[in-house]
């Protein structure tokens, strides 16, 4: 598995690459293998301390793909439904994450998961009702 983080504020220099280790999800939790992302202009606010984060951080607040652990308490989600989320916290510039429940959505399985990430922001909770 692998993520980008920033250990410190600045251009696209600081945006390192590692391998990273994920524990199990938390009770509210699951663990995500992101299929697509979203790249945004706050990304670079964040990465170049414009809007302040705490450092080391993830980097990225949108991406889609397949849920591949729950955890305890998680109820409407199950492993291998297909998601979407925005919003912190930051890290989805990752293969997989560990990420809380309250912004997830589920896609269809006719919506392409790039799909899914691009679209998700612009219709907001629009979408989580309808899916």
């Amino acid at each position: 598995m692998k993520a980008v983080t920033i250990s410190k504020t600045g251009g696209p220099e600081v945006l390192e690459l590692k391998e990273i280790s994920l524990d199990k999800p938390g009770p509210d939790e699951v663990l995500i293998e992101h299929v697509a992302i979203g790249l945004n202009y706050i990304d670079i606010y964040h990465r170049s301390g414009l809007y302040p984060v705490n450092l080391p951080s993830g980097i990225g607040a949108e991406a889609s793909g397949i849920i591949k652990e729950i955890g305890s308490n998680v109820k409407d989600f199950k492993v291998e439904d297909r998601i979407s989320y925005a919003g912190i916290p930051l890290g989805a510039y990752s293969t997989h994450r560990i990420y809380p429940i309250k912004n997830l959505v589920k896609v269809p399985n006719n919506i392409e998961l790039d799909i899914a990430r691009s679209e998700e922001r612009r219709v907001g909770k629009e979408c989580r009702s309808r899916w």
